[in-house]
């Protein structure tokens, strides 16, 4: 491999996330004003468009990964992006300023997510997901929705979904023509797809070249990458104090990846994992079942628990590069 595909693939990775993240910022800035055009309750907007918008460019790269049969990339990808945002993102954010929590956080969407997780681990067991598995991952999807959608005046509480709305629709101002809110919406759309198609692509090429598992650029180059909407959500979030927003963010997109994109990508190609997956996915358990415990004392996640939380992040990522980097 020459210098210049070194560059070359290098650059179409940092492209393709700028495109995820632009795209996904997009489309959720798009579908929010056509929702209200179209007299859809800031509830609904929230707990659907806003948690899949976030999700969009993990969606988009796993879906791609499992059509071109790289199991490793597509749930790597998840299972990465996932102790990213609660090691990476809310560790950072807690270090910022303290994040404070409450009782539907902690007892609904936090245990919820232990719950799922602990699920996928159980799913994953003998490296692989099949599209039954599959099936259950997102029809847990949906009942969780259904029950969010349900249950307003519980999801009301819970503030950040409500926060993501009502700051966009301030933003949005008066209307622009219908034509041009769906050409953009599209724009975000293929945006979206067309980054998540570079991304893997790249990935492979690198993954080769570095001697890396393709498990291993997954849950840590990639997945990086992917979460570029959560990042900004919720470092913004923090800085402006609007703390339930900061996390809720965080949590909602954790639960969005493994039932929504993994329980699609399953469905669509059945996975078989390389053996080094073993070791990620039982940080991920870890670190959720870690994250929910710093939560619920004290309510709220101070700055050394941040700090702990970044430093399990960085630890995770030496331990998968250097303990399993040539593998696979």
């Amino acid at each position: 491999m020459t210098w210049w595909q070194w560059c070359g693939h290098g650059g179409l990775v940092v492209l393709a996330v700028v495109m995820l993240w632009k795209g996904a910022d997009l489309f959720v800035d798009i579908a929010t004003r056509l929702a209200r055009r179209w007299n859809m309750s800031e509830l609904t907007i929230g707990v659907i468009l806003v948690g899949f918008g976030t999700s969009a460019p993990e969606f988009a790269v796993s879906i791609d990964a499992a059509l071109r049969g790289q199991s490793d990339l597509s749930v790597g990808n998840v299972v990465g992006s996932n102790i990213f945002n609660l090691g990476f993102i809310l560790g950072s954010c807690a270090l910022i300023r303290p994040i404070l929590t409450n009782r539907t956080m902690v007892y609904r969407d936090g245990f919820f997510l232990v719950v799922v997780t602990v699920l996928l681990s159980f799913l994953l067991g003998d490296l692989s997901l099949g599209r039954w598995d599959g099936l259950l991952l997102f029809s847990l999807l949906m009942a969780y929705l259904t029950m969010l959608l349900w249950h307003k005046g519980v999801v009301e509480e819970s503030e950040p979904h409500a926060d993501v709305v009502s700051h966009a629709l301030e933003d949005a101002g008066a209307a622009p023509p219908l034509w041009r809110e769906l050409a953009v919406g599209l724009l975000g759309l293929a945006l979206v797809i067309l980054g998540g198609d570079w991304l893997v692509y790249s990935a492979e090429f690198l993954a080769k070249g570095f001697g890396l598992s393709t498990w291993v650029i997954g849950v840590t180059v990639v997945a990086a990458g992917t979460s570029a909407p959560e990042l900004v959500v919720s470092l913004n979030a923090a800085l402006k104090g609007r703390f339930a927003l900061s996390a809720g963010n965080l949590i909602g997109s954790d639960i969005y990846n493994l039932l929504g994109v993994l329980g699609v990508a399953a469905m669509i190609h059945p996975m078989h994992l390389d053996a080094a997956a073993h070791q990620s996915i039982l940080v991920l358990v870890i670190m959720v079942c870690l994250v929910v415990f710093f939560m619920r004392t004290g309510w709220r996640v101070g700055r050394l628990e941040g700090a702990t939380l970044l430093l399990i992040n960085m630890a995770r990522w030496g331990m998968d590069i250097f303990s399993n980097g040539g593998k696979g």
